[in-house]
């Protein structure tokens, strides 16, 4: 399996009433792995792109981008109450589908796995992600370069629960 593990950090304000992290800072803490993985680092003053730079992130990001991402679906499931801590829960992602101009994302919100313990499992999620042309505002073809990087982390989508 081709998946990508984004460690990311709880803030003390993702925690609510309930002392875990809220249901609405989990979609946040998705929406950061996501931009981490697939959103292009901007070069430095030298144009030397940053160490840690993702070779899944292709896209470029921020004002005068060509390109807009816009999240055309969001599913999750809560699996267990994450509560806070210092230690960065692991967000893994791959690609469940690559469309035409879209692709569904694929999470799973875990600890890391450590050698006495396995790992615990909080959430799992799938975002769709349409790619838009900025100038037009219509959505636009994944080009032969994201769908040859993309590619090799499709593998069968998250599995979410329904009920009967």
């Amino acid at each position: 399996m081709a998946r990508i593990e984004v460690p990311v950090q709880l803030r003390w304000s993702d925690m609510d009433a309930y002392a875990h992290v809220n249901n609405v800072e989990m979609l946040r803490l998705l929406e950061e792995a996501r931009i981490e993985v697939f959103w292009r680092h901007p070069e430095g003053p030298d144009g030397v792109v940053p160490d840690g730079a993702r070779a899944t992130a292709v896209l470029d990001a921020g004002p005068g981008a060509l390109t807009s991402t816009l999240v055309a679906r969001q599913e999750i499931q809560y699996v267990r109450p994450l509560p806070y801590r210092r230690a960065p829960v692991v967000i893994e992602l791959w690609i469940g589908h690559l469309g035409g101009a879209s692709l569904d994302v694929c999470y799973e919100v875990r600890d890391a796995p450590t050698a006495v313990a396995g790992s615990e499992v909080y959430a799992r999620a799938t975002t769709t992600i349409v790619l838009v042309d900025s100038a037009t505002g219509a959505p636009r073809r994944l080009t032969a370069q994201e769908r040859a990087v993309w590619e090799p982390y499709v593998e069968e989508p998250v599995v979410i629960r329904r009920r009967a």
